[in-house]
């Protein structure tokens, strides 16, 4: 009872909009009237915060659950250090906390868990807690994608089963599990008592997306021939689709199967398969013919789509992404020249030289949104990903900073302001209580 009263105090602040919030708009009163000059006000306690925002996840209200994980997630990506100390206490407690939103949650408060989980993960790095994430994960968010058809709920889902996957997957039977059940999202085992659901443009871009970004971690050699053929088929008929979001991740998949040598391989496989009969050599020599056929078939609509001309309502900011895209798929299949890319982050460069890294690149720079500078910057996982080290002369100051950075930092709207500044008032109220007898017995009620 004890643990739940505390809890119920912490996730004040939380518990209903800045307008309304009698504790906010109380202790502003009451400040006011004792003209609290910035010299008199206390220290933000960031951990307290962090701290309150956790027990926040208790409450039974959804919209306080959302809001505590708004914090959460902008305090990660704002101060990396602060996050990596905070997780190294409550690991566990937040763990299993997103895992209940996103057991009995809203669509949002889904979409925020999976995010959470997701940046947990990267915060930790690789180790026994990030195997923990992937293990408690997987049945939740596998049985989270069966439920509703909301597209961001589900690209949350399908961001998070990734990210964790790429951070705690120990050996590739993990990563292959997770590729599957990705899969499924659009391609469903069908059986006698499932129906299938078209799925939207979104969703198929984001499982293309999470698919290719963990197959960047495998050897196309582990993967199945039948698993091969299904996949390639597959993103071949998405080269076709009306939306340009979708046939640019196909082609940014199919980038990455050629760099790995994976439809040589998987053609090379099928012509030595045949055991001497008459029969067998036949299928072989189909199954081959069969893979050549859909090279040459998605080299020309590469060729294709590299220089389509722009429709009625077109924008031509996607028009000239998809034209630069499969102009360098095209330079790659044509000539293996893979595109070689350059991005500062703060005053240093990282480069990458492959398909497989830019990719990765991408996919966890849409991840990170606001926090991939920060995190960039001091996460040790990331740096030895792309083999980058930045400049420690860089990290000082705020004129470093991004301005998404600033605004995460310095915008009174962001969450982690919002609830900065309702802590600040309460402790204001707490303060003004001590100094000023005639709100003391409130003060004791507090700490109670």
């Amino acid at each position: 009872m004890g643990k739940r009263k505390t809890q119920r105090k912490n996730a004040t602040m939380l518990d209903s909009d800045d307008d309304n919030s009698s504790v906010s708009s109380s202790s502003t009163m009451r400040s006011d009237r004792m003209s609290v000059s910035a010299s008199e006000e206390v220290e933000f306690n960031k951990d307290s915060l962090l701290d309150e925002a956790v027990d926040a996840l208790y409450e039974k209200r959804g919209s306080t659950r959302e809001k505590a994980l708004a914090v959460i997630i902008e305090a990660f990506n704002s101060n990396l250090q602060q996050g990596q100390q905070f997780v190294e206490r409550k690991f566990a407690t937040l763990l299993h906390q997103c895992l209940n939103s996103i057991k009995k949650g809203s669509s949002k408060e889904i979409s925020l868990a999976s995010h959470t989980i997701g940046l947990l993960a990267l915060t930790l790095g690789p180790g026994d807690n990030a195997r923990e994430i992937l293990e408690e994960s997987m049945i939740p968010l596998s049985q989270a994608f069966k439920s509703g058809s909301d597209p961001s709920k589900t690209a949350s889902l399908l961001e998070c089963m990734a990210v964790i996957t790429f951070v705690g997957g120990n050996d590739p039977e993990d990563t292959e599990k997770s590729m599957q059940i990705i899969w499924q999202v659009v391609l469903p085992k069908l059986g006698s008592n499932v129906v299938a659901v078209k799925p939207s443009a979104a969703v198929i871009t984001a499982v293309v997306s999470a698919w290719s970004f963990l197959l960047t971690t495998m050897d196309g050699w582990r993967l199945s021939p039948k698993l091969w053929q299904e996949s390639i088929t597959y993103l071949s008929s998405l080269l076709d689709k009306d939306d340009r979001s979708v046939r640019i991740a196909a082609g940014e998949a199919l980038a990455v199967i050629f760099e790995m040598g994976s439809l040589e391989k998987f053609a090379a496989e099928t012509k030595g398969s045949s055991d001497g009969s008459v029969s067998e050599g036949n299928k072989s020599k189909e199954g081959f013919s069969y893979i050549q056929g859909l090279k040459g078939k998605i080299l020309n609509q590469v060729r294709d789509l590299s220089v389509e001309a722009g429709g009625k309502g077109s924008a031509k900011k996607d028009l000239n992404n998809q034209r630069n895209l499969f102009k360098d798929v095209l330079e790659f299949l044509e000539d293996c020249y893979s595109p070689n890319t350059s991005m500062k982050i703060g005053g240093d460069l990282l480069q990458t030289s492959s398909w497989s890294q830019l990719i990765q690149l991408n996919f966890l720079r849409c991840f990170l949104a606001g926090g991939f500078t920060k995190h960039m910057q001091e996460n040790e996982f990331l740096q030895d990903i792309f083999g980058f080290t930045p400049n420690k002369r860089n990290l000082l100051g705020s004129e470093h900073m991004s301005n998404g950075e600033k605004r995460m930092y310095k915008s009174p709207n962001s969450a982690l302001n919002k609830a900065r500044t309702q802590l600040l008032n309460k402790q204001r109220m707490l303060s003004a209580g001590r100094n000023f007898g005639h709100y003391a017995v409130n003060v004791g009620d507090e700490d109670s």
